[in-house]
Formats: structure tokens, C-alpha cells, sequence
């Protein structure tokens, strides 16, 4: 983590100075930008491990330098997590489409914040181990799935989780968004030969939501729909 770089980018200089105090406070090495420009400047000279961008920047905004990074195949692997004003949605959507890994609501928590820099580090890690041999991985907020070794991680913790209860989750991770039935559950997890009934899929559903929020700053991974069963919310930052 010593050696772990992460630019900074945002014109308000207070924000700036939080998000570099706590990122600091967890051992990473900070560098700031306080301009698009400036931002594409120092990722060219400083080459950092992540990139916290803010949308609205003075000379070139946000957009145009995640859309510049990401075309660019010297830089396009550094994670960039952009920092969007509430409501501005439409941004949200549109840094996520033009290649960044995440976005963070302002005003956040700096527990939030180190939550999303870590998972993100953490699965850059897997995923540049993990390429060559064609292994998917699952990154949602601070969550990690890892299907093919049967790991999952909130943060830096690895999750305890029954072979039931990491089915689940690597089923409902790959499907997010997608309805199951308590019913679909129980065929797809258990099997066809399962003689329980539908309970069960409740216990472990709630053994599983423990699991996931003891230690994460997102409680609701897992939403229940009422009169259907459950789904596992949407989110578009994926990989």
C-alpha cells in the first residue's frame, strides 16, 4: 500500500484536502490536480494507481479526461472512481459510458470513499492476475466476488461465507437486477432433488445480509420484492 499512488482531482480546494488526509491516514501516496489539464498532465508524469475525479473541472472537465484516459491505451487500466454532485444523474450515467469504474454522490463519507478505493484497487489487482487465464470478477461498491475461487471480500476483509451462501451471492452478483424467485432459487442452488422447502432460501438469504453489512458502509446489497423473492441491486459499475 506504500507504494499504492492515487491522484486527486477537483477544484475545491477543501475537498481536496479531505479526500487527501484520509487517503494518507490509510498509507496511500497522494498526488492533486485542481484542473482538467493539470489532471492529464500528472497522470502522464506521475502514473497513478487510481484516479478520484471530479466532473465539474475548470479547462477540461471531468468527462472529456476519463474519456481521454480511457481511449488511451497507455492509461485506460488505471480505475478512475468520478466524484459527481447529487442529481446529476445524467453525468453519472454518462462517466460510466465513457469508461469510468465508479462514482461517488457528494457530499460522501471518508468511510465510503476508502470502502471505494480499496475494493477497486484490490480487484485491479485480481483482475490484472486473473486475465490471462479468462476468470471473471464481480466489483460492486466495496464488494469483490471472485466465483471460480469461491472468494468474496468487503474491503480488505474476506468474507466467511457456507458454499450455499457464496452460490447465492456469485448468482445473484451475475445477474443484477434480475428477479428470483424464492422457487428459482432453491432449484438453481440447491438442485431439483432438494426436498426443503422455500424457508430455507430465506435463512440463508438473511445469513447472507448479515454477512454482507457487518462491515460494509452499503447495507442493502440483496433487495427483497415483495410477493416475488429477491434480486441483487443494480449497478452499472460492474466489471
Amino acid at each position: 500500500m506504500q507504494n499504492t499512488k492515487i491522484l486527486v482531482v477537483d477544484d475545491e480546494t477543501y475537498i481536496v484536502e479531505l479526500v487527501k488526509f484520509n487517503l494518507e491516514k490509510e498509507g496511500y501516496k497522494v498526488v492533486v490536480a485542481y484542473d482538467g489539464l493539470s489532471a492529464l498532465q500528472k497522470v502522464k508524469s506521475e502514473m497513478p494507481d487510481l484516479i478520484i475525479l471530479d466532473i465539474m473541472l475548470p479547462k477540461i472537465d471531468g468527462l472529456e479526461v476519463c474519456r481521454t484516459l480511457k481511449l488511451n491505451p497507455e492509461y485506460n487500466s488505471i480505475p478512475i472512481i468520478m466524484l459527481t454532485a447529487k442529481g446529476e444523474e445524467f453525468d453519472t450515467v454518462l462517466g460510466l459510458e465513457m469508461g469510468a469504474d465508479d462514482y461517488i454522490k457528494k457530499p460522501f463519507s471518508p468511510r465510503e470513499m476508502i470502502a471505494r478505493v480499496k475494493a477497486r484497487l484490490r480487484a485491479l489487482k485480481i483482475l490484472q492476475a486473473e486475465k490471462a487465464m479468462g476468470k471473471k470478477v464481480y466489483v460492486y461498491k466495496d464488494l469483490l466476488v471472485i466465483p471460480e475461487k469461491y472468494e468474496a471480500f468487503i474491503g480488505e476483509k474476506k468474507l466467511e461465507l457456507t458454499p450455499k451462501e457464496f452460490e447465492l451471492l456469485g448468482l445473484m452478483i451475475s445477474n443484477q437486477g434480475k428477479v428470483f424467485t424464492r422457487e428459482a432459487l432453491l432449484e438453481k442452488v440447491w438442485g431439483y432433488e432438494y426436498s426443503g422447502d422455500t424457508r430455507t432460501v430465506d435463512v440463508h438469504i438473511r445469513h447472507l445480509r448479515q454477512k454482507l453489512s457487518d462491515d460494509s458502509a452499503y447495507p442493502d446489497y440483496i433487495e427483497t420484492v415483495r410477493g416475488v423473492g429477491y434480486r441483487f441491486t443494480e449497478d452499472k459499475s460492474v466489471i
